[in-house]
């Protein structure tokens, strides 16, 4: 079994940061690349980011590439997203989920394991 906890999450204003974490543990190691995703109220899940097993490759949805940044570090089985400028549309659930093969990938079908996710509200 694996267990992802999201952490970082909160309330900000518009044009501000957050930094969301997501730690691993169980039956996973660093060969699995990993994503973010996001669901705000009404809408369906949105990928946001994935990283490769290696960050050799990643992947950005368009409404937040410049804006956002995902990173690893496999010592710690830690994924991170590093949120900039953001804006009042970025109000979502944000979940970290572990893709069990090592490339990234955008599509949410594949993958496996999925955190419980932590809440980022933008204030205008």
């Amino acid at each position: 079994q694996v267990q992802l906890v999201e952490s970082g999450g909160g309330l900000v204003q518009a044009g501000g940061s957050l930094r969301l974490s997501c730690a691993a543990s169980g039956r996973i190691d660093s060969s699995y690349a990993m994503g973010w995703f996001r669901q705000a109220p009404g809408k369906e899940r949105e990928f946001v980011a994935a990283i490769s097993w290696n960050s050799g490759t990643t992947y950005y949805a368009d409404s937040v590439k410049g804006r956002f940044t995902i990173s690893r570090t496999n010592a710690k089985n830690t994924v991170y997203l590093q949120m900039n400028s953001l804006k009042p549309e970025d109000t979502a659930v944000y979940y970290c989920a572990a893709h069990l093969f090592p490339t990234a990938t955008i599509q949410s079908f594949q993958y496996r394991y999925w955190g419980q996710g932590t809440q980022v509200t933008v204030s205008s």
